[in-house]
């Protein structure tokens, strides 16, 4: 997970403007990323959600769902035009569940190390901001699952690749990936095994410069990336010179999910679980994923405290 300093911060907002006033018509209006929220996707108060928040739990500040987001990247989240405002796919699924607890939301603004102090100390009464469940984390924090934790293989709009399921589909092919990340291990494992089978290696590119990636992509010299799928999915709707061929779990091969994260027995999660799914029957967590192009994230069904990833070294 990557964070950035104020200073990075504060340069966010023109950084989006810039990229969003580079984008084909008709991005702008789907990216919105003015401060304006006005648009936001809203749900009506769930009294079944409400009923199910344990009788102890008191909210951090009466009336309001306040909630820990760390600001990294657009869909997932990002800082508005503004620079301040807080927008993106887990701001509205945020605003989504306030209004299903009747509550005002509040979001705060985080470095990403700083939110499990704050969680567990009571500072605040969730985090929403791309959290993969683990073993580890379970033992001090409830998971409530809202997302899939996806990786994406992108290829050029016109590449003849269609599909990418398994390791046999990626052999002899030159894929981006990022260097130190799960995405790296799990391409150098499929390469172990096509190897093993006798089928011809990848070529595994890195890159530190987005920019350069995508050239090396457009231009032939790599046949596909293979990161995150949110900020991936992000950079195909905008500019439309790439299109997605297939998905791997984030914790392959074991699944791996994205949670609203709260306080160990605090007594909220399985109120957070209820609302989302009913969200999710309602079809208004369909629209919030559809709006940030993050179909390919979505889950069927929310989870309390599902199996999360396993504690290193076991």
């Amino acid at each position: 997970m990557a964070f950035f300093d104020i200073a990075k911060y504060v340069l966010a907002g023109v950084i989006t403007a810039v990229a969003m006033s580079c984008a084909p018509a008709g991005a702008a209006e789907k990216f919105n990323l003015s401060p304006d929220t006005s648009n936001r996707v809203r749900a009506e108060r769930d009294e079944a959600a409400v009923k199910a928040i344990a009788s102890g739990f008191k909210f951090v500040n009466p009336g309001k769902f306040t909630v820990a987001i760390n600001p990294w990247d657009p869909p997932i989240t990002t800082y508005a035009t503004d620079a301040k405002t807080v927008v993106g796919a887990d701001p509205d699924i945020a605003q989504l569940i306030a209004d299903s607890l009747g509550l005002k939301l509040e979001l705060v603004p985080v470095a990403w190390e700083d939110w499990p102090l704050g969680v567990s100390s009571g500072k605040y009464d969730a985090v929403i901001s791309n959290v993969t469940v683990t073993e580890e984390r379970k033992l001090k924090f409830d998971f409530s699952t809202y997302r899939r934790d996806v990786l994406g293989f992108y290829v050029k709009a016109d590449s003849k690749i269609t599909e990418i399921k398994e390791p046999k589909d990626v052999a002899g092919l030159k894929v981006i990936t990022g260097a130190g990340t799960n995405q790296e291990k799990i391409i150098l494992e499929w390469d172990r095994q096509n190897v093993a089978a006798g089928l011809k290696p990848i070529e595994v590119q890195y890159f530190d410069d987005r920019a350069a990636a995508d050239l090396a992509l457009q231009s032939g010299r790599a046949d596909v990336e293979f990161n995150p799928n949110a900020t991936q999915a992000y950079k195909a709707a905008i500019n439309g010179t790439r299109k997605l061929v297939g998905t791997v779990s984030g914790g392959w091969p074991i699944t791996a999910e994205i949670a609203v994260t709260t306080k160990k027995g605090a007594g909220l999660a399985d109120a957070l679980t209820l609302a989302l799914n009913d969200l999710i029957k309602s079809g208004k967590y369909g629209e919030v994923l559809k709006h940030w192009s993050l179909n390919a994230e979505a889950v069927d069904q929310s989870k309390t405290n599902p199996a999360g990833l396993p504690k290193s070294g076991s």
